[in-house]
């Protein structure tokens, strides 16, 4: 899926070729920077600078969205589908309701396009060439830089067992079976155990990762596998609420009459609750992780959030390179700031969204707050790639977020 660019001559006196004309670049490993302050754009491979241009984004009334996209189409040549089919050379989308790169004659150095961010004919062209579907695009009021970042809970791959020394070794015979006769096993005589090998996944594409709040569709889809295990039929595990679901869930509550008598919600955090304790579960979690690959899910499961009142603020980390043998994992980190209406704090249960969110350690303070199940991080570090992605967010999937996309977080 992803390629490897040649960069060829620099660019106009906009932009800014960085890196020397024959450096071959990996695709999965690039990371693009969008600043509407300073109206200008960087291609960063790892922490590298490898190409700079200005850029306009979107004027008053057709603001450019802030936060972590991709691309999810590549066209050389197309149309404006909202406005009266604008041409659009060298798009590259980020959005399927209308945000794109391109190529564009007007190219101001302001704010002047309707939404998308347009960028002068020859960097257009050489950035086209240069990326993939998929890689990750950053829009972000102020300029932003990614970062080395080490921290126990990102993930990386397991390491393999040492192999075992003879001086590790019981000297003791051992009684085995061959063709029906008993076999006597010299253990000093053996010779060392092989190095357990790294099993490689079978897809090597880089994955997303999403870790973020509990919405009601998590919590439904929760309710729905646990009263399936206990005998009540909700069909699919969907996250939609239909007629197998709610009867489903009004026999499980007119067994306890007790714990639901002053409950009028169909689905509430009491039935969560006695959900989780029928099936011997303990508390419920606040949190779920979700993959995608290939602009497909893969899997989710739950975890938890330490301190839940507080915002987790918006951070996105990208896996530069990875070492399956020697479980290592090189992750680079960029925090956003996250506009948080206080509706919508209001409906997370957020009561403190405070400034160490966007200064101090904020990536080492969301990191350090979420607990992620053993089974669910062993499943996560053998998919890893280079290029893997991770994000976290309180706002969970948006809109914008659906088939055909990675997962898109807007943070305004």
């Amino acid at each position: 899926m992803f390629s490897r660019f040649v960069f060829g001559l620099g660019f106009l006196s906009a932009t800014a070729l960085v890196h020397h004309p024959a450096f071959a670049v990996d695709a999965r490993t690039l990371q693009i920077f969008v600043s509407k302050d300073k109206q200008s754009l960087v291609v960063y491979d790892g922490t590298e600078v490898i190409a700079t241009s200005k850029v306009s984004t979107g004027k008053v009334g057709h603001t450019t969205p802030n936060g972590i996209f991709s691309i999810l189409e590549k066209k050389k040549y197309h149309e404006s589908n909202l406005y009266s089919a604008a041409p659009m050379p060298w798009m590259q989308r980020l959005t399927w309701s209308g945000i794109a790169l391109h190529e564009s004659n007007s190219v101001p150095r302001y704010p002047a396009s309707h939404g998308c961010v347009r960028m002068p004919a020859t960097f257009a062209k050489q950035l086209y060439k240069m990326t993939d579907l998929s890689v990750p695009v950053i829009i972000s009021d102020a300029e932003v830089v990614p970062e080395p970042i080490a921290h126990a809970n990102l993930f990386r791959p397991e390491q393999p067992e040492p192999p075992l020394l003879l001086s590790d070794a019981e000297l003791r015979p051992a009684i085995g079976q061959y063709g029906g006769e008993p076999v006597q096993l010299a253990m000093n005589s053996a010779a060392p155990s092989p190095v357990a090998q790294v099993a490689a996944p079978q897809n090597t594409d880089p994955i997303r990762i999403l870790i973020t709040r509990r919405t009601q569709r998590e919590t439904v889809i929760d309710i729905q596998t646990h009263l399936n295990q206990l005998g009540f039929s909700t069909g699919t595990a969907d996250g939609l609420v239909g007629p197998a679901t709610i009867q489903a869930i009004n026999t499980f509550k007119s067994l306890r009459p007790a714990q639901f008598k002053d409950d009028r919600v169909l689905v509430s955090d009491t039935l969560l609750r006695e959900v989780y304790a029928a099936t011997g579960k303990g508390e419920p979690p606040n949190g779920v992780i979700m993959v995608r690959q290939d602009f497909m899910p893969v899997f989710e499961a739950p975890v938890s959030i330490d301190n839940a009142r507080q915002a987790l603020g918006a951070h996105f980390f990208v896996l530069h390179a990875v070492d399956a043998k020697a479980g290592k994992a090189d992750w680079l980190g960029v925090t956003l700031k996250n506009d948080l209406s206080r509706q919508a704090m209001k409906r997370l249960g957020i009561v403190a969204n405070e400034s160490s969110i966007v200064t101090g350690t904020p990536i080492a303070n969301a990191l350090d707050r979420i607990t992620i199940p053993a089974e669910t991080r062993r499943r996560i570090d053998g998919m890893l790639a280079a290029g893997s992605t991770l994000t976290i967010s309180d706002t969970g999937i948006g809109p914008e977020t659906g088939a055909g996309t990675d997962f898109i977080t807007i943070t305004r």
